[in-house]
């Protein structure tokens, strides 16, 4: 299944509620397996961004409605990026 990473900024409501982080995490790992998706791993990070998330989810359609719903709930932004397996980048420079 196609992998993409998801860099997690969190918004001024998701910072003013920040106890609640691990359970939003938990919701979107529930959402995620609605949509046909899999919530590998929300990592929580300094800098830039406030976590990453590992997806795994069938196409980018489904990505992108995962990458939706957790906007819609207001306490985050997010960019999503398509990850390639080391087999899969490996196929795609074949024709280089």
């Amino acid at each position: 299944m196609p992998v993409y990473v998801q860099l997690i900024t969190w918004t001024e409501r998701g910072s003013s509620a920040v106890k609640e982080t691990v359970q939003r995490a938990r919701r979107a790992r529930e959402q995620a397996q609605k949509l046909g998706a899999r919530l590998r791993e929300v990592i929580w990070t300094m800098g830039r961004y406030d976590a990453v998330a590992i997806i795994e989810a069938p196409n980018d359609e489904t990505a992108s409605r995962f990458a939706l719903w957790v906007g819609a709930q207001g306490a985050a932004r997010t960019e999503t990026l398509r990850g390639y397996t080391e087999e899969e980048i490996g196929k795609i420079v074949e024709g280089i």
